[in-house]
Order: C-alpha cells, then sequence, then structure tokens
C-alpha cells in the first residue's frame, strides 16, 4: 500500500521561507516521479513543481527562482524550499508520486499572512 505522508506547512509572514516534505512508503521511490501541488480556496489544484527519476525539475512560472523541489531517494523523500513566500502562496499543498498510477498525499497548509 502507497503511502505519502506530508510535513513542513505553517503559518509564515510574507517573504518568510518554509520547508515542506513528504516521505513515501510502499514502492519503489527511485523511479517514481514526484510533483507538489496546491489548492487555495476556490481554486483548481495546480502544480508547483514536478521532478522526474532523472531529476529532471519543472515549475510553475509563479513559483519560478522562489522554489526549489528536490529529493533523497536514500529517505524516499521529496522537498519543497519555499523562499519568498507571497500571501498568494496561501493554499494546501499535497504532495504526488506517480508511477503508472497517481498518488497524493493528505495535504499541508501554508498560510502566508502578517
Amino acid at each position: 500500500q502507497v503511502q505519502l505522508v506530508e510535513s513542513g506547512g505553517d503559518l509564515v509572514q510574507p517573504g518568510g521561507s518554509l520547508r515542506l516534505s513528504c516521505t513515501a512508503s510502499g514502492i519503489i521511490f527511485s523511479i517514481a516521479a514526484m510533483g507538489w501541488y496546491r489548492q487555495a480556496p476556490g481554486k483548481q489544484r495546480e502544480l508547483v513543481a514536478r521532478i522526474t527519476r532523472f531529476r529532471t525539475t519543472t515549475y510553475a512560472d509563479s513559483v519560478k527562482g522562489r522554489f526549489t523541489i528536490s529529493r533523497d531517494n536514500a529517505k524516499n523523500t521529496v522537498y519543497l524550499q519555499m523562499n519568498s513566500l507571497k500571501p498568494e502562496d496561501t493554499a494546501v499543498y499535497y504532495c504526488n508520486l506517480d508511477l503508472n498510477n497517481n498518488y497524493w498525499g493528505q495535504g499541508t497548509q501554508v498560510t502566508v499572512s502578517s
């Protein structure tokens, strides 16, 4: 059974930083593509960043230069380093694992507010 457990969401002031983590179990993590998505109230879920098994990365235009996705295959974990956070980054952030099927974590709340 595949499980994805996210952590790291918090309340942070504009301009601040957070690091999200997502640890996978029950699957061969190293060959999966991993992604972070987010969903703000009243909006559709959107891709934030993605990293392939070859460590090729993709970012939404809105986060380029501020967010960095990385992975540690030894720990079955993907990270999202978020810097220069803005109020519009407020959302529930979901971890996604893509390997034949799509798997989702439970989500972690990020709130950017003064």
